[in-house]
């Protein structure tokens, strides 16, 4: 297989020396390229094929966020990751849209490496041939939920507020009905009751509305034909058990709020890929539910027999193409297989693969054919193995306070 290339962009050539000499060990692997402004890294990429593009986001003359839109137009199979320092938080909302990924510079070096190791093996995934057969069978796939795509291009206008915000949810009233319905149950932990999306923003945050929107809205949109032996309804609240036992666990670990938000998003999209074959494949899709359930194996494998790969696999490519955060596409597509997800530390995907297993241990009966195992040997190289059986309680508990499974 070739090796990947790697584009760094930084206007700074002390930083680009720097990051020469710390990706160093890295050069049998890959290719590293370095341009210091927006025109230059944009002559590298049309000289040669660019998997990953790096930049700075405070530049003269071309800024960072110009860099990757333009990036995304042009060369839409490369990865985009943005640096930024504090001062930039503002300018983050222009770059929502064009951005896989987020780094605080100056960047981490270990977390750095992990980055690129992550973004390369997974666009390896996307390029694989078999998944580019089922998306041609799929035909159209479907796009970004209406009421989300409008809370995107509010985020990127530098007036935007969270009042308009919450205006976008309460225009789509099913929506807000949903929304207000999911806030007010007890996975939220709330003890009173939210009237309105605007109350609902302040005291969630702005992440985890968006999260909801974008879940009610997949679920809305993705009509699948009717099914006497798969339940979409026991799919949503697997789905919703699943994302707000991830959120406690990355909370109970964690302090870091994007770790936090990207779990509890992966987590409430961990299965799309279950509901897009079901709507664009039904019969196979249907097949591969009985062998599940007739043959006892585990649905994964029933999905690999029928299709070649799994709903991981297809719900990952659709959520990336739709430009979520490179973390929230790595644990949709690497949650139920962690050992194929380079170096599996404490984060998202790994705590979407415990999740998911814990909701199936609390409620059995929604899981079809034979329960999901843990990795016991990737938690232990994790240092979280121990940490199971509390989190499994916590769990239990938060699902018995939802009482609505």
């Amino acid at each position: 297989m070739d090796k990947k290339t790697v584009l760094f962009v930084d206007d700074e050539p002390n930083i680009l020396s720097g990051l020469k000499r710390m990706l160093r060990p890295m050069r049998r692997a890959m290719n590293f390229e370095f341009a210091e402004d927006g025109p230059a890294a944009l002559e590298v990429m049309a000289a040669r094929k660019v998997d990953v593009v790096i930049s700075d986001m405070r530049m003269p003359g071309m800024d960072g966020a110009t860099l990757l839109a333009t990036i995304q137009e042009q060369y839409p199979h490369a990865i985009r990751i943005m640096l930024t320092g504090q001062a930039d938080d503002e300018s983050v909302l222009r770059t929502v849209s064009v951005a896989h990924q987020f780094l605080a510079k100056p960047a981490d070096p270990v977390q750095l490496k992990q980055v690129i190791s992550r973004a390369t093996a997974l666009q390896d995934l996307m390029a694989d041939e078999r998944l580019k057969k089922v998306v041609s069978s799929i035909g159209s796939l479907p796009s970004l939920p209406e009421t989300y795509a409008r809370l995107q291009q509010v985020l990127r206008d530098p007036d935007g507020s969270l009042a308009d915000v919450a205006a976008v949810i309460e225009q789509d009233l099913a929506m807000s009905a949903k929304v207000l319905q999911l806030v007010n149950s007890a996975f939220f932990g709330l003890f009173r009751h939210i009237e309105s999306p605007g109350r609902a923003v302040n005291l969630l945050g702005l992440d985890t509305i968006k999260a909801l929107v974008l879940g009610v809205g997949v679920f809305t949109d993705m009509k699948a034909p009717p099914s006497r032996i798969f339940n979409v309804k026991t799919l949503w609240s697997h789905s919703m058990a699943t994302a707000a036992f991830a959120k406690k666990i990355a909370t109970l670990e964690s302090e870091d709020r994007d770790l936090i938000d990207h779990a509890f998003v992966a987590g409430l999209l961990h299965d799309v890929g279950k509901l897009l074959l079901l709507s664009r494949m039904h019969g196979e899709y249907e097949q591969a539910v009985r062998m599940a359930m007739e043959t006892s194996c585990s649905l994964l494998e029933a999905e690999q027999k029928i299709f070649g790969l799994s709903h991981g696999d297809v719900g990952g490519y659709l959520i990336g193409l739709w430009g979520l955060p490179g973390p929230v596409v790595e644990s949709i597509t690497f949650h139920h297989r962690l050992r194929d997800y380079p170096d599996p530390d404490f984060g998202p995907a790994l705590i979407v693969h415990v999740a998911d297993y814990i909701s199936y241990r609390l409620e059995p009966g929604q899981c079809i054919g034979e329960q999901p195992c843990l990795d016991e040997e990737i938690l232990d190289r994790a240092g979280m193995l121990d940490k199971t059986d509390q989190w499994l309680e916590l769990c239990g508990e938060l699902q018995e306070k939802s009482g609505d499974g």
